[in-house]
């Protein structure tokens, strides 16, 4: 961090991670309460239809972005680079320093980084360092014991799931708020 203080004097930093998840379709599955004697019901189907939300969280403050694409693939990462580093910082007067993990897409040559984005890998093997990875609970469990017609339905609702985690930061903070991240 201190070497980009010094090339660039003039811009501020901010640290946010970036990371994928996979939901779809087939349902997740949860316990859930019955009555004693009874068995319990969840609604369910095996269909095999997914969508990825690239989420962005700055842990500091607990600021979300998130990109809904079918795929996982290096034009799309570097489609939802443009949309967050736009979104992040419009005017370009920050330099975005992005913690991520050693996905494919995240390291292939072909990936087009936005000059305000700086990449941060995280060493291989080492979820439990990426800041995001405690958000997604919060995104399944929207979803859970659920059944949803089509994946139009599914992003609806975890559109408006993620609506909520960004109206509420503190939330956000306290699930990704890493405190190697936090001193930084």
């Amino acid at each position: 961090m201190r070497g980009l203080r010094r090339t660039h004097p003039t811009k501020a930093v901010e640290v946010w991670a970036e990371d994928e998840t996979r939901l779809g379709l087939k349902p997740i599955t949860r316990r859930v309460w019955a009555p004693k004697g009874h068995r319990p019901v969840a609604n369910g189907q095996a269909r095999y239809r997914w969508l990825y939300v690239y989420g962005f969280v700055r842990p500091k403050t607990g600021q979300l972005f998130r990109v809904f694409l079918p795929r996982v693939k290096t034009d799309l990462m570097s489609q939802a680079l443009l949309e967050f580093a736009a979104t992040a910082d419009p005017y370009r007067k920050k330099l975005l320093v992005l913690v991520i993990d050693n996905a494919g897409w995240h390291v292939s040559r072909r990936l087009d980084v936005p000059t305000n984005v700086v990449l941060y890998r995280l060493p291989p093997c080492t979820p439990e360092l990426q800041p995001i990875e405690p958000l997604w609970p919060l995104l399944r469990e929207a979803v859970a014991n659920r059944r949803f017609h089509d994946l139009g339905h599914l992003k609806n609702v975890l559109r408006r799931r993620c609506d909520y985690l960004a109206r509420h930061p503190a939330i956000v903070r306290g699930r990704t708020g890493f405190r190697w991240v936090l001193t930084i």
